[in-house]
C-alpha cells in the first residue's frame, strides 16, 4: 500500500507562521530555517535509547549523542540546538531521541529548551520507552489499561500506522518469546486521555478487555509532536527490528542521509563435490584428524539430479536465487569412479543458468600453512630453519585456474573476479595460523580474483588480501556433514550438551555459547522443534538489520532430507508474512555485496571525521561530502538529483548512493502539503499517579554458533 509521508519539516508558508514572522517576510529567503540532517540522541544508558542509536549507525544516519550518565556532557540549552548561519535561522538538528518524555528534573531548564527548540522549528521527539501517563497523552494503565509481560503478543499496525510512518509492514507485529524462564518484553498498553490529540499506529489487545491499547502513537500537544513508545526493547528483538524504519522515517520525515534495506543471501558450499558424514557412534567426522574412523570414504554426503529439480522448483516458488559454491574436481572423481557419469553434474550443467555461480577452488584444498595432522588439533608444519611452510603460490593460482576452466568449459555463467577458498583456507585461523598464507595475496593478484568470501564468525569485518576485498559469510548451524535430520540433531547435542550428558563439554568451557542446551534434543524432533525455529529466527534477525552479509550452508544440506530448506523458507515465507510488497527482501551477489559493504565502510569513516555535512530548506536538500565519496540518502518518492529521478524505490521512499563530484549535491523533494496544525491540549481528569514499573526485561543477544565448515 502506497503510504504519505509527513515531512519532519514544515512547508515555506507554515514553517513562517511557526516562528511568529510576518507574512511579508516570506521574500527574504533567509527567513526559512536551514535544519540540519542530524539527529539528536540522548540516552539514559537504557537499551531503547541504545537500540535507536544502532539503527541510526546500520544505516549511516549521522547523529549526535548525549549521555545523561556523565557528569561532564554538554548542556542541552537554545544555544546547543540553534544558531544563525548566513543570516539564516539554523536547526542543528532534524529530530531528538528522548529515552522517555521528559528525562530531566522537574522545571529543567534543557527539558524547556528542547521544548522551546521543536516548538519553533517543528523537530519532532522520539519517546524511545516511556510509562502511558497524560503527559505523553495516554491514560494510566490502572485506568482499563494493563503493564506486564507481552512476551508472545502479536500486536498490529493500525490504519494510521500503515497509511503512515509503518506502511512497509503487512500488519503483523509479533513480539518474541524465545524462553519461558525469561521476561522479554515489558509494556504498557493505554488507550489516549479523553481529548487529546493521540494517533496510534501500533496496538495489542488488553489482556481480559475486548478492547486494544496503544504501543507506538503520535502525540500532538503545544505546537510539538512525540512518537510516544511504550514497550521496552533492544537492538536484536525481532519487534524493535520490525518497527525501527518507521520509527525513524517518522522523526525524519522520509528525509535522512543513510539508507536502510533487507538482504537475504545463501551460498551453498562444495557443489558437485561430496561432504564426509558424521558418525553418530564416534561423534566425529572421518576424515578428520581427531576422527578414529578408519574409512574416509564411508558413504558421502552428494546431491542427485532428483535435489537439483527440487532446489530449482523452490527457487521458482520462492523468488529467490542460491549461490553455488563448486568444486569442479568432484564431477571428475566421479566420472572416474563411474565409467564417466556423473548425472548430477549433468542436471546442475543443464539447469546452470537457474542458479549463480562462485570459484570454491578445484579440489576444495587447504591454501593456508601446510599442514601437520600427526597432532590433535593439527598444527602448522615447519621448514628446518623453523619458518612456517605455506603452500605455494602456483599450488593456489592452479587451484584457482583450475577450477575457473571447469567452470568456463560446463558453461556456468560465471562473475570470474569472486572466489571461496575450501574452509576459507589462505587467510589466518586462530590459534594454529594467526596470519594469512603470504602467498594467498600473491596468487589472487595472478588470477585476478576481486571478492574474497570470509567467515563472519572470525573476521566480521571487510580488509583486503592483497588486490581481493573479503565478503565475510554467515556460517549457519546446519552442519556441512549432515544429510539427515538425526545427524545434525545427534552432532548439535554433542557440540552444545555438557560432558555429563555425553557432549563435548563446550558450553562449561566457555559459558558465553548461546547455543547451549539444558537437555539434549529428541533425535526425532529436535531438528524441526527447536534448531529450525532458532537458525530461522536468527537468520532472520540478520535480514531485519540491515545486513547484506550471505549466509552459508552446503550441497550436503540440501540432500536426503534437504534439512536446509525449512530454514531458508523460514526466514523467506516468515518475512512475507511481515512485509508489503514495496518492502522485498533483496538478494545480491557476492560481488555487490562487497561493494555494498565497502561503500559503508567508506561512507561511515566519512561521517565520524565530520567529512559530510547535509541540510534542508524547504524542499531542497544539499549535502557536502569529499569527492569521490558515494553519498547515501532516504527521500520521498519522486525527488530529484540536477532534475533526475534519485534512487530507486523501496519501503515507499526512495534511497541509494550517488558520487559526490567535490562540490555540493543539491537534492529537490516533491512539494507536500503542510502539516495539520496541533490540536490544543486538552485538560486531562485529575488522577493519582501510579509509581511506574522501570524494569527493563532480559531481551535477548544474537546467537551464533561455533563456525561451520567451508
Amino acid at each position: 500500500m502506497k503510504r504519505t509521508i509527513r515531512t519532519a519539516v514544515l512547508t515555506v508558508g507554515a514553517l513562517i507562521a511557526s516562528l511568529g514572522l510576518p507574512a511579508g517576510a516570506a521574500q527574504a529567503d533567509t527567513a526559512t530555517p536551514r535544519v540540519d540532517l542530524r539527529v539528536l540522541v540522548v540516552s539514559d544508558g537504557g537499551p531503547s535509547t541504545d537500540a535507536i542509536a544502532a539503527e541510526l549507525d546500520a544505516a549511516g544516519t549521522p547523529y549526535t549523542e548525549i549521555d545523561l550518565t556523565r557528569s561532564q556532557r554538554p548542556v542541552i540549552d537554545a544555544g546547543f540546538l540553534a544558531d544563525t548561519v548566513d543570516g539564516r535561522p539554523r536547526a542543528k538538528y532534524q529530530a531528538v531521541v528522548l529515552p522517555n518524555d521528559n528525562p530531566f528534573p522537574a522545571a529543567s531548564t534543557e527539558m524547556a529548551a528542547l521544548a522551546a527548540y521543536e516548538r519553533t522549528y517543528a523537530v519532532p521527539q522520539v519517546d524511545a520507552y516511556t510509562y502511558a501517563r497524560p503527559e505523553a497523552g495516554l491514560q494510566y494503565p490502572v485506568y482499563g489499561g494493563y503493564s506486564g509481560s507481552v512476551d508472545g503478543v502479536r500486536a498490529s499496525v493500525t490504519t494510521a500506522g500503515r497509511a503512515g510512518p509503518f506502511g512497509y509492514l503487512d500488519g503483523a507485529v509479533p513480539f518474541e518469546d524465545n524462553d519461558a524462564a525469561v521476561g522479554e518484553s515489558y509494556a504498557y498498553l493505554s488507550n489516549p486521555v479523553a481529548g487529546a490529540d493521540f494517533t496510534s499506529y501500533v496496538d495489542a489487545p488488553i489482556p481480559g478487555r475486548a478492547t486494544r491499547g496503544s504501543l507506538v502513537g503520535e502525540y500532538r500537544h503545544d505546537g510539538r509532536r512525540e512518537l510516544v513508545v511504550t514497550f521496552v526493547y533492544n537492538q536484536y528483538q525481532q519487534q524493535f527490528r520490525l518497527l525501527a524504519r518507521g520509527i525513524v522515517e517518522w522523526m525524519t520525515g522520509g528525509v535522512h542521509l543513510g539508507a536502510s534495506r533487507n538482504y537475504f543471501a545463501v551460498h551453498v558450499d562444495d557443489v558437485f563435490a561430496a561432504d564426509d558424514r558424521w558418525n553418530t557412534a564416534l561423534n566425529c567426522t572421518p576424515g578428520d584428524v581427531d576422527c578414529t574412523d578408519p574409512d574416509v570414504t564411508a558413504d558421502p554426503i552428494r546431491m542427485t539430479p532428483a535435489d537439483v529439480d527440487h532446489a530449482v522448483a523452490w527457487q521458482r516458488q520462492h523468488g529467490f536465487t542460491l549461490d553455488f559454491a563448486y568444486n569442479g574436481a568432484g564431477s571428475v572423481d566421479h566420472r572416474e569412479d563411474n565409467n564417466g557419469a556423473d548425472p548430477l553434474a549433468d542436471e546442475l550443467i543443464a539447469d546452470r543458468n537457474a542458479f549463480r555461480w562462485i570459484n570454491h577452488t578445484y579440489t576444495h584444498a587447504f591454501l593456508g600453512c601446510v599442514q601437520d595432522t600427526s597432532v590433535v588439533p593439527w598444527k602448522c608444519a615447519t621448514n628446518a630453519d623453523g619458518s612456517t611452510r605455506w603452500v605455494s603460490r602456483d599450488e593456489i593460482a592452479d587451484e584457482i585456474a583450475a577450477n575457473r576452466a571447469w567452470g568456463q568449459r560446463a558453461g556456468l555463467p560465471l562473475e570470474h573476479d569472486e572466489l571461496v577458498t575450501g574452509e576459507h583456507s589462505g587467510m589466518k585461523v586462530l590459534p594454529q595460523q594467526p596470519a594469512d598464507n603470504p602467498n594467498l595475496a600473491l596468487a589472487l593478484d595472478d588470477t585476478d580474483i576481486a571478492w574474497l568470501g570470509s567467515d563472519n564468525s572470525r573476521e566480521p569485518g571487510q580488509r583486503s588480501v592483497g588486490p581481493a576485498t573479503t565478503v565475510p559469510r554467515h556460517p549457519m548451524n546446519v552442519f556441512y556433514n549432515a544429510g539427515r535430520a538425526a545427524e545434525q540433531t545427534d552432532e548439535y547435542n554433542w557440540i552444545y550438551t555438557s560432558r555429563a550428558q555425553g557432549g563435548s563439554g563446550i558450553c562449561e568451557d566457555n559459558p558465553a555459547t548461546t547455543t547451549c542446551l539444558a537437555a539434549p534434543l529428541d533425535p526425532a524432533t529436535g531438528y524441526t522443534g527447536h534448531i529450525v525455529p532458532l537458525e530461522t529466527r536468527i537468520a532472520l534477525g540478520h535480514v531485519l538489520s540491515n545486513d547484506p552479509k550471505p549466509h552459508f550452508i552446503h550441497q550436503s544440506n540440501l540432500a536426503e532430507d534437504r534439512i536446509a530448506y525449512p530454514v531458508l523458507s523460514g526466514v523467506l515465507d516468515g518475512y512475507a508474512a511481515l512485509f508489503a510488497d514495496d518492502t522485498p527482501v533483496l538478494n545480491p551477489r557476492t560481488s555487490e555485496i562487497g561493494i555494498e559493504l565497502g561503500r559503508r565502510a567508506a561512507w561511515g569513516t566519512a561521517l565520524r571525521s565530520g567529512q559530510v555535512t547535509a541540510h534542508r530548506i524547504g524542499d531542497t536538500v544539499t549535502v557536502e561530502a569529499p569527492a569521490g565519496l558515494a553519498v547515501t540518502a532516504t527521500l520521498p518518492g519522486g525527488s530529484t538529483l540536477d532534475g533526475t529521478a534519485f534512487g530507486a524505490p523501496y519501503a515507499g521512499g526512495v534511497s541509494g548512493w550517488t558520487p559526490a563530484a567535490g562540490t555540493p549535491l543539491t537534492l529537490t523533494l516533491p512539494s507536500a502539503p503542510a502539516a495539520p496544525a496541533p490540536a490544543a491540549d486538552a485538560p486531562a481528569a485529575p488522577v493519582t499517579a501510579p509509581a511506574p514499573d522501570t524494569r527493563v526485561p532480559a531481551g535477548v543477544t544474537d546467537p551464533v554458533g561455533p563456525s561451520a565448515q567451508g
